[in-house]
């Protein structure tokens, strides 16, 4: 279900892209350090957007870096990382380890089972730094297999409880902005949620698996009800985004929520792209 939630670039300048570009290395190789080479596996481009919204609001210490990494041995990569990088990093950890959990109990994944128990101590870890965020991660993610293992047809049942697991992700503190952030978080998870429920719908309902929007299949205004959705889903977002003082990397930012999110959606309803 994440994937979504990535830079649109042909339709950001050079310095953005090699900004943008060394925020995902940066948070790459803190999951190495952190978490062993393997950790890389579970990285995603949603945990980057984490970072540089987190990052613009809070403004702290950058490091900034050049090396080399096993997808990019020959040339070196620039990257820069914070503290906010490596809280991306850990959240990233627990939310891998809970997937392959659940991986391993719906569909006896061996593969999924042996990633959790390479992860489960650094998720130990993690959840005792911060018990907060893993429980509410947690606390989701059975919530929504309830809904699925109930085949409830209720789209708002599903979304909300993803968007309280996305709403929590961007809480790294309890401060003046935490209501506007986890009000961001709920409206962008459940945009994340129906959004990946449109694209897999097709393939759900022919592998006779959970979709909330399976009664709309074959409609000829598919499509368009799905833009609807999404559109006022995405509204909520934006209103919540505008809300926080953002200066640096806000050209970024704006790119990936109202372009760089619906790429994936576009490409799959054939529908062409406008700047």
């Amino acid at each position: 279900m994440f994937g979504y939630v990535t830079a649109a670039l042909p339709l950001l300048d050079e310095k953005d892209r090699q900004r943008y570009n060394a925020c995902y290395c940066g948070l790459c190789h803190a999951l190495q350090e952190k978490y062993g080479l393997l950790a890389r596996m579970t990285l995603t481009y949603d945990m980057t957007f984490l970072v540089m919204l987190l990052n613009s609001l809070y403004e702290p210490y950058e490091l900034n870096g050049c090396s080399n990494c096993p997808t990019h041995p020959v040339k070196q990569r620039q990257f820069w990382q914070s503290e906010i990088t490596d809280y991306a990093a850990d959240m990233n950890i627990a939310l891998a380890y809970l997937n392959c959990l659940d991986d391993w109990n719906d569909e006896l994944n061996l593969a999924a089972l042996a990633e959790a128990k390479l992860m489960k101590a650094s998720y130990e870890k993690i959840c005792a730094q911060y018990p907060r965020q893993c429980a509410v991660i947690k606390q989701s993610m059975e919530k929504l297999k309830r809904i699925e293992d109930e085949n409830d047809s209720s789209s708002d049942a599903a979304a909300t409880a993803f968007g309280e697991l996305m709403a929590e992700l961007f809480v790294i503190k309890e401060d003046n902005w935490s209501d506007t952030l986890r009000a961001f978080g709920m409206a962008l998870g459940q945009f994340i949620y129906v959004m990946d429920a449109c694209i897999d719908l097709e393939d759900d309902k022919r592998y006779y698996k959970y979709n909330p929007f399976k009664a709309l299949y074959g409609k000829s205004d598919e499509a368009e009800r799905f833009t609807d959705i999404l559109q006022m889903l995405m509204g909520g977002c934006v209103y919540n985004f505008d809300k926080l003082p953002l200066v640096q990397d806000a050209v970024i930012l704006k790119n990936i929520l109202c372009f760089g999110v619906w790429t994936k959606f576009n490409r799959h309803y054939n529908i062409k792209q406008t700047q």
